[in-house]
């Protein structure tokens, strides 16, 4: 009876919420008891062991630990105490000094769950699907166990709610990094970069962090109908920086000016007096523009359209017609071809009327013949 009133009186020396050092003494499933220094032994709960789901008590502690508590209940000569209200409020000290100093913490995910993950940040907190990347992730299985940087977007301790956000900390780099690398980017820089996005007007390329546009019209020196033709997401690109916009955040690219122009070397792949196939392009009152090379047109003056007098070279021509042109004169410097399809016709109606005289001084050397054969006859008769 002394020892049982000496028991009841040292719990009695306690008061809930003291704190308490304590080894355990033995591990069962759903507890542990833990030796605090009373002939009375603690229990500490699972539900009491942490601030995340485990299934035994094993998962949390094992047999000789030594762990601070919290006293939770003093009733019917129980101790009950809990390892988890010591870890949260030392925590939420922690979270919200982290918080106001919007700081990057790290912690480990410990379930994937509807909706997000669970991680432990010393309490339970939890980070939204939409919070996790700045992708869309389909499933985050590979997740389980991973550690990730994070930043604290709400806490509230009476709702026991903490948010977190890796996407907060990717972008914060990513801006960082794009601010780093507007302050290094020039123009005239030529540089390589991923192509990220295709649009109707343009593609995105990433040159390090920071995406910059490539027009439609600086995707090569031919005309472009669709991105997409030249281009897909994930190619390696080289690109020249036309502009930077610090203020807005935005740089313009070229494509095109990397590549050789369709007028280099020109005088190497057209020469004067070749006759080429080419495509009527533009229709204008002085004449017609024909592409003999893609991006690269020469003109038809009107005096050099027909053998015949004409007066528009819609008369003779249309646009999309292919011709054959006859190369008059070539400059790579200027840019500039002039063509002739006039001396092609002229030089095809003298091939044909050199070629009717020479059959008709054939048929006159075989019909004199004939009537010389004729004649000798008659003379032998």
């Amino acid at each position: 009876m002394d020892e049982m009133n000496q028991e009841i009186s040292e719990i009695k020396e306690l008061s809930v919420g003291d704190i308490v050092q304590g080894k355990v003494v033995k591990v069962e499933d759903k507890h542990v008891l833990v030796d605090i220094g009373y002939k009375v032994e603690g229990i500490v709960p699972i539900s009491e062991l942490s601030a995340l789901r485990i299934e035994t008590a094993s998962d949390a502690v094992s047999e000789g630990d030594q762990l601070e508590l919290q006293v939770k209940k003093l009733e019917d000569e129980e101790i009950v105490l809990s390892k988890k209200a010591v870890i949260a409020e030392k925590a939420w000290e922690d979270l919200q000094e982290k918080f106001e100093n919007d700081e990057i913490i790290e912690a480990t995910v410990r379930d994937v769950v509807k909706g997000g993950l669970v991680v432990d940040v010393g309490v339970r907190g939890f980070i939204p699907a939409s919070l996790v990347e700045t992708h869309y992730v389909e499933d985050f299985a590979d997740y389980q166990d991973k550690s990730l940087t994070l930043k604290i977007v709400e806490l509230d301790k009476e709702q026991n709610r903490i948010i977190l956000s890796h996407r907060a900390v990717i972008e914060e780099e990513e801006q960082k990094k794009k601010g780093e690398l507007l302050n290094t980017v020039e123009e005239g820089q030529e540089i390589e970069g991923t192509v990220q996005r295709i649009t109707d007007f343009g593609v995105f390329v990433d040159i390090g962090g920071l995406d910059g546009l490539v027009h439609i019209s600086q995707l090569a020196h031919t005309h472009v109908d669709k991105a997409s033709d030249v281009v897909s997401e994930g190619d390696m690109l080289k690109v020249k920086v036309l502009s930077v916009d610090k203020e807005n955040e935005r740089v313009s690219l070229s494509h095109k000016a990397t590549q050789p122009g369709p007028w280099d070397n020109i005088e190497e792949k057209i020469a004067i007096n070749d006759v080429v196939e080419g495509t009527v392009k533009r229709l204008v009152n002085f004449g017609a523009f024909v592409e003999v090379l893609p991006g690269v047109e020469g003109l038809v003056h009107i005096s050099q359209i027909s053998t015949e007098h004409i007066g528009t070279p819609g008369e003779v021509l249309e646009v999309d017609q292919t011709v054959d042109v006859k190369v008059l004169d070539v400059s790579e410097r200027d840019k500039r071809i002039s063509l002739s399809i006039r001396e092609i016709e002229e030089e095809k109606n003298q091939q044909e009327m050199k070629q009717y005289e020479s059959d008709d001084d054939q048929s006159g050397f075989q019909l004199g013949d004939m009537i010389g054969d004729k004649l000798n006859k008659y003379k032998d008769e």
